[in-house]
């Protein structure tokens, strides 16, 4: 996925300023594909260049902020794009490399590295538990709240896995004799 077509989506969802991007991005599609504020106004030049997006006149006053929206050429890129064939990613986590590493040369204290991961998937899990109590009580959704609804629950089912796995770790990395 590029970040191009994240912030095609946004804009699509609601036209906004650059600034009103970043922080929506950071609230929604950030929690799965994250970038800083550098990146989306970097993107943001470079799909306004290739002409998927326009930014409108800023309001009158100083310091207003100019306002983006997508063009027709913009949606057909992003309906181009969501058609696409994908392969599975490839998992990439640190945390792995460094359990092959502890069963090498262990053991060490990556205890502790693990308990603070769990935190912060707990942590996340509670906010997405949240946005789901708040966002989606409708008990009748649409099609666009119901797939909506499975971006969150692939969030939550995510965290729940890591937790898990960190539970599991945990106790792996707290047996005294090896076996």
């Amino acid at each position: 996925m590029s970040l191009s077509h994240a912030l095609l989506t946004a804009l699509l969802e609601h036209p906004c300023s650059g600034s009103e991007l970043a922080d929506r991005f950071d609230r929604s599609i950030g929690y799965f594909w994250p970038a800083t504020h550098q990146q989306i106004y970097r993107e943001l030049a470079g799909i306004e260049k290739s002409g998927w997006i326009e930014s409108l006149p800023p309001e009158s006053g100083r310091g207003r902020k100019r306002d983006y929206r997508v063009l027709p050429a913009g949606e057909a890129e992003l309906k181009r794009w969501v058609v696409e064939p994908q392969n599975p990613r490839t998992v990439r986590d640190e945390l792995l490399v460094r359990l092959r590493a502890e069963a090498i040369v262990g053991p060490t204290y990556l205890q502790v590295g693990v308990e603070q991961r769990m935190l912060r998937h707990q942590a996340r899990l509670a906010h997405y538990l949240n946005l789901e109590r708040r966002d989606f009580s409708n008990p009748d959704p649409d099609r666009a709240q119901r797939l909506r609804h499975l971006v969150l629950q692939a969030g939550i089912d995510s965290e729940r896995r890591w937790i898990d796995f960190c539970r599991t770790t945990l106790s792996i990395l707290a047996e005294t004799n090896p076996r």
